[in-house]
């Protein structure tokens, strides 16, 4: 489902001279559907460059990332954001949303997008939102009032919201407690076994041998001149 072959990516540095750093060469992986994979390497390897590249956040020097049929290094913005809407969830660290927008609307967004009713798409926030033990009387409020783990349970509850075909997860137990960790975990090992392909950074080493099938060192595509 997630291809990514011989990959690089170079950052230019406007204000230093227009320099060109290279930070990652030859990235090679690919994700069956079923399979968790983390990424891992030291801090600055390249795990969140190569995440964001899979997103079509960032654009490649040379190489191909298929997701599903569809070459992201290659693609229009628009077959970018169709991949988004129907195929490629991002559950990140942070929660960006339009200020004043209740929470329970947040989650059900892509829901809506996708074409599912408007009370189809609320229940299943609801049921979400609850199970991420999330109060309801917060639910008519906009998360960015929330503390930092309210948030990213938020961020969760909408990253999941749509059944997507592959999944990118960026560090989605940090900063959960032992209960909202297992609710998590059991969101991962449900999509999983749905046949969703999984990308993710896992910190948290007892939550990455549990969810994830095998793991891709980055360093190994950081180049010389980068290290």
């Amino acid at each position: 489902m997630i291809t990514v072959d011989n990959v690089s990516k170079s950052f230019t540095l406007h204000n230093q001279g227009v320099a060109t750093i290279p930070v990652m060469v030859g990235a090679s992986l690919q994700v069956q559907a079923g399979e968790c994979v983390a990424l891992v390497g030291q801090s600055g390897s390249g795990k969140s460059t190569l995440m964001r590249m899979i997103y079509g956040n960032y654009l490649t020097a040379s190489g191909r990332i298929m997701v599903g049929d569809l070459d992201v290094a290659a693609a229009a913005p628009r077959d970018i954001l169709a991949l988004r809407r129907y195929t490629l969830g991002y559950v990140s660290q942070f929660l960006r949303v339009v200020p004043r927008v209740p929470t329970v609307e947040v989650v059900a967004e892509p829901l809506l997008a996708t074409g599912t009713g408007r009370s189809a798409a609320i229940a299943r926030a609801e049921v979400l939102l609850d199970n991420l033990n999330i109060p309801e009387r917060l639910w008519s409020l906009s998360p960015t009032t929330f503390s930092g783990g309210e948030q990213q349970r938020v961020n969760i509850a909408r990253g999941f919201a749509y059944n997507y075909p592959a999944l990118l997860l960026d560090e989605p137990t940090a900063s959960l407690d032992g209960v909202n960790r297992e609710v998590v975990m059991s969101m991962i090992e449900e999509a999983k076994a749905r046949g969703a392909s999984i990308v993710g950074i896992f910190h948290d080493e007892a939550a990455r041998d549990r969810v994830c099938d095998r793991e891709i060192d980055v360093t190994g595509f950081t180049p010389r001149t980068a290290i």
